[in-house]
């Protein structure tokens, strides 16, 4: 056996493993995110977390000029300037 510390341990089921609570909470996994796993020559696993991007929108704090817009008509022609 190693003399590795262990910080968590979970099991196989089918083709997939659940990833420990106190692993999840400490690097910040959520539901969405992606892990990207390296195979290391000497046998070891490498696992990457990808965080999701959050919604385009997430920041937006809607429009914030003079001019009344009218969503029914300047839907689709927001930003484009006709002369």
């Amino acid at each position: 056996m190693s003399s590795d510390r262990i910080d968590a341990e979970s099991k196989v089921s089918g083709n997939q493993a659940n990833i420990p609570a106190r692993i999840r909470r400490e690097l910040d996994i959520d539901d969405g995110d992606q892990l990207r796993w390296q195979l290391e020559s000497d046998g070891s696993i490498r696992v990457e977390v990808i965080q999701q991007q959050t919604g385009t929108f997430t920041d937006f704090d809607g429009y914030a000029g003079e001019n009344a817009t009218d969503v029914t008509n300047d839907h689709d022609a927001w930003g484009v300037n006709v002369e």
